[in-house]
């Protein structure tokens, strides 16, 4: 029987890799900057918008994709 006690190690994958471990991911950054960037346009710019716009250039960043080409 499997030890209960430690971490699932197939399960967790390295955070700080330079490039993503499937394509959705990247998609999946892709879409929510071109939400945010509908959003903006419709709420104007906000608090919680500015926020998701660090977070997301930091997930863009670290896939190697240039926000102005998007």
């Amino acid at each position: 029987m499997w030890l209960s006690n430690k971490r699932p190690r197939t399960l967790n994958y390295w955070v700080n890799k330079k490039w993503a471990k499937s394509w959705s991911k990247i998609e999946k950054a892709i879409s929510h900057f071109l939400t945010l960037k509908k959003r903006e346009g419709i709420e104007w710019t906000t608090k919680w918008i500015s926020n998701a716009y660090k977070i997301i250039n930091v997930k863009l960043k670290k896939y190697w994709i240039n926000p102005n080409n998007i």
